[in-house]
């Protein structure tokens, strides 16, 4: 069987997943798993650039995720007035003291000439520049969450159109691969690893905290939608009319064409991300970029700028995840800085790139849908399965209500195991690298 007829066997496959998945549960269902689907497919994308185009471990892929998310809220929510009025002004002169004490001390460390004056004159310049900093910040955070914190407590956003917000989350996610790479990159792979991680850490530490960026636990509900609302649906005399030409009732039209739209978008940003990378790796930057992982050294004895390469697409792989991390905040509506967990989530979409492929992007793409689709999927099968096993079992027996208790942990159960199976017999992935 040739490569083309396989790979098109299995994307067959996956949608038959998908349309078994509406027919026996519902296409409300089914539309959802496609949509975050699409959307950990762009994930997988991303890591795939780094990972398999340039051999980086980065396991700090929800904090760029959570960046997308809040360049969601930042673009697209309005703005809170009141709080702009009691320290949003003073806020911004803090961060301009901050950045300006880390930009002094690094002058001080480019024009003065080594030794104790040095470290002396950074430690001073440091030390001054912090308290006046935190002198400015402190009071003006504290007066902006206390403007109806149950509500607001936040400085709002910039209120336009929800969709320019992605790329934003690329930028921001991009940005923060900047600052990372420049420190970071120069290490091994797993002190990269380590030291993205850690970075994740912070950066969700953060959104969690600083109530008057992102709200913190309190969370930012109400994100404006690039699709319409279910109740204007309902409310559309023209749609109603339309739904009960297909038998269906207008709530439940409604929810599966807002979804449907949703899906719909997340397929074109798919497409044409996937599309970019496919010419990127074809192109002489990408065969370069494969060079260099594949031996460094020699790479760079024939010129080639490897710590440079690798700080492109770390930024580019990171931009990507952001991407996908304001379209996931976008479609939930809200941004809940609670549930960006790195260790648990980080693996899964890790999963996807190794088994659908890594070094290949269409097979990052499948991977980061079948996965998804056994992650939905795999609990209620389990509970199925664990339903059959004990159903002539007595009610009350321990050992009834133990399998059924277990089956609760069967995502991470498949997840390990398909891993293993995998690595076992396919350790290139479903689609491998050609």
């Amino acid at each position: 069987m040739s490569p083309a007829v396989k790979n098109t066997l299995l994307f067959a496959a996956m949608a038959g997943l998908i349309v078994i998945t509406g027919l026996m549960q519902g296409w409300n269902l089914a539309l959802t798993i496609v949509n975050m689907g699409l959307i950990s497919a762009i994930m997988a994308l991303g890591v795939n650039l780094q990972w398999g185009f340039a051999g980086l471990f980065n396991i700090g892929i929800m904090g760029f995720v959570a960046l997308g998310g809040l360049g969601a809220v930042l673009i697209s929510m309005p703005p809170t007035t009141d709080a702009w009025a009691a320290g949003g002004l003073r806020i911004l002169t803090g961060l301009a003291f901050g950045a300006a004490t880390i930009v002094a001390a690094v002058l001080v460390q480019m024009r003065m000439a080594k030794g104790r004056a040095r470290n002396l004159a950074t430690l001073l310049v440091l030390v001054i520049g912090f308290f006046l900093y935190r002198a400015v910040f402190d009071p003006a955070v504290m007066a902006v969450e206390a403007v109806t914190p149950a509500a607001t407590g936040y400085l709002g956003g910039l209120n336009l159109p929800v969709l320019l917000s992605w790329p934003v989350g690329g930028l921001l996610a991009a940005g923060a691969a900047w600052v990372i790479g420049k420190t970071a990159l120069g290490l091994r792979s797993d002190y990269l690893a380590i030291a993205t991680l850690g970075i994740a850490e912070i950066i969700i530490a953060v959104l969690k905290n600083e109530d008057w960026l992102s709200r913190g636990v309190k969370n930012v509900i109400g994100v404006p939608r690039p699709v319409a609302y279910e109740i204007d649906l309902q409310a559309d005399t023209d749609f109603i009319a339309g739904a009960a030409g297909f038998g269906l009732d207008p709530v439940t039209a409604s929810t599966l064409y807002v979804k449907l739209s949703y899906g719909v978008l997340f397929t074109l940003v798919l497409i044409a991300l996937l599309w970019l990378a496919q010419m990127a790796l074809k192109s002489p930057w990408g065969r370069m970029m494969r060079a260099i992982r594949d031996n460094e050294v020699a790479a760079e004895a024939m010129g080639k700028d490897v710590k440079g390469r690798h700080l492109q697409i770390f930024i580019l792989g990171s931009a990507i995840c952001g991407i996908a991390g304001a379209m996931m905040t976008t479609l939930d509506g809200q941004l809940t800085p609670g549930t960006y967990q790195p260790l648990r989530f980080t693996f899964l979409i890790w999963v996807m790139v190794i088994v659908g492929g890594s070094g290949n992007n269409f097979g990052a793409v499948l991977g980061g849908m079948l996965i998804w689709w056994l992650w939905v999927m795999v609990e209620p099968m389990g509970l199925w399965i664990m339903s059959v096993i004990t159903s002539g079992m007595a009610d009350d027996s321990w050992l009834k209500a133990h399998l059924a208790d277990s089956a609760a942990h069967m995502r991470l159960l498949t997840m390990g195991v398909i891993l293993l199976l995998v690595l076992r017999f396919s350790p290139r992935g479903l689609i491998p690298e050609r």
